[in-house]
């Protein structure tokens, strides 16, 4: 009882504070930033579809990247949240920095490989290539794991709108990274070297954004508008550390929901978008320009909570559920009437698969950590990001079915 009284005397002294000032919104840019550098490298390597589809041919690249990218991710995340004390252990600075560097390495790799190993003597070591792309998406999983726990964790327990500007800037990356690969592929000739010099330049180019947020990284615990927060938010010395699973019970709802997101999402995108889907007009156009609808609409929805935030878990509930319609509204794309095989059908399925996933996604998140006390927050989110990996994994191992 001593303990619960501590508890909501903490709480409701952070409630009494004066909000901290974010002068010019930097801390806001910054998480911004570091959501769309979250997943740069994950939109890097799917929006290259037409890039590794030329080296790999024979290979389901989307399928494939969807699985090891996801698998691994999740794995970090048990970890983070079976380890107990991981945030003592490992600061956050640290963990932002480690997954960074990660991301920068990994993703200069792939291309490395096929730049070093162009030409003859590329034939005999194809698997080879093919293995060691693989094994860099696995990696950038793993990096993503762990900035994915240490951000979202952190946001949760600051104000709604700085988990806003997370989500936010994860739907950006997808946006900025399509619009990238367009003028690279558009820029260059439309042959093989170019093709090639394209995806290079590309992924030069995301590197050095990665570069610019781990530079963000370590100037956001120095703002004084972050250092001033940390001071008003309660401590782990103040009770007991909460139980992830008594913490799961109690967001049970949204963590559902978001979990059924991504069971969807990753069920359909990229895997079914990237490669089911054909066109004879625009060729291999055709899943770049897909894949950077879906990037702008998840963008579009997750800047709409901006405007507006639904107040109701269950609502936004339920709203996950009836996204199960976009299966049989895609699989009459595939299989249905030639007029549903048209691309017009086909963007607009995928504009609203989109849009929904960017706003449900974000409104969820938002709510979750805002409905257990405040000194539950942090791991309220950190259950969250796991249900989302296990979505994401679930979605990723479906997204196989439809070649079946």
């Amino acid at each position: 009882m001593t303990q619960r009284m501590q508890k909501m005397e903490v709480e409701k002294g952070l409630g009494e504070q004066p909000e901290p000032r974010d002068n010019y919104k930097v801390a806001y840019i910054i998480h911004f930033l570091l959501g769309a550098g979250n997943l740069l490298p994950w939109n890097a390597f799917i929006t290259a579809a037409d890039y590794f589809g030329y080296l790999y041919p024979t290979k389901h690249i989307e399928k494939v990247f969807s699985v090891a990218y996801m698998s691994s991710s999740i794995v970090v995340l048990l970890v983070v949240v079976s380890s107990g004390g991981w945030s003592k252990k490992l600061s956050y600075r640290l963990r932002m920095n480690m997954g960074f560097s990660l991301f920068m390495l990994s993703l200069m790799v792939a291309p490395s490989i096929d730049w070093a190993w162009s030409g003859s003597s590329m034939k005999g070591r194809h698997d080879v290539a093919y293995a060691v792309t693989v094994t860099c998406v696995a990696i950038c999983g793993l990096a993503d794991g762990l900035i994915a726990g240490s951000l979202i964790g952190t946001a949760g327990k600051l104000p709604k709108q700085y988990m806003q500007a997370v989500f936010a800037g994860t739907a950006s990356s997808g946006v900025l990274v399509s619009i990238l690969r367009i003028i690279t592929k558009a820029s260059l000739p439309q042959t093989p070297q170019g093709l090639r010099t394209s995806a290079h330049f590309y992924f030069i180019v995301s590197t050095i954004t990665l570069l610019c947020c781990t530079l963000c990284c370590n100037l956001l615990y120095k703002l004084p508008v972050m250092q001033q927060y940390y001071k008003l938010l309660p401590h782990d010395s103040v009770g007991s550390r909460p139980n992830f699973w008594s913490v799961a019970r109690k967001i049970r709802w949204p963590a559902s929901g978001i979990l059924l997101i991504y069971v969807v999402t990753l069920s359909i995108f990229p895997g079914f978008i990237g490669e089911s889907l054909a066109s004879e007009t625009l060729k291999d156009w055709y899943p770049v320009m897909l894949i950077t609808i879906y990037n702008i609409s998840d963008f579009v929805g997750k800047s709409l909570t901006a405007l507006y935030v639904l107040k109701s878990i269950k609502k936004t509930t339920s709203a996950c559920i009836l996204r199960l319609l976009f299966y049989p509204l895609f699989a009459a794309c595939l299989n249905g009437p030639n007029w549903l095989k048209t691309e017009v059908p086909v963007v607009v399925l995928t504009f609203m698969l989109g849009v929904t996933n960017g706003y449900l996604t974000s409104v969820i998140m938002i709510l979750a950590p805002k409905s257990v006390p405040v000194s539950e927050a942090e791991l309220s989110a950190i259950v969250m990001v796991v249900f989302l990996g296990c979505g994401l994994v679930s979605g990723s191992v479906i997204g196989w079915f439809w070649i079946i």
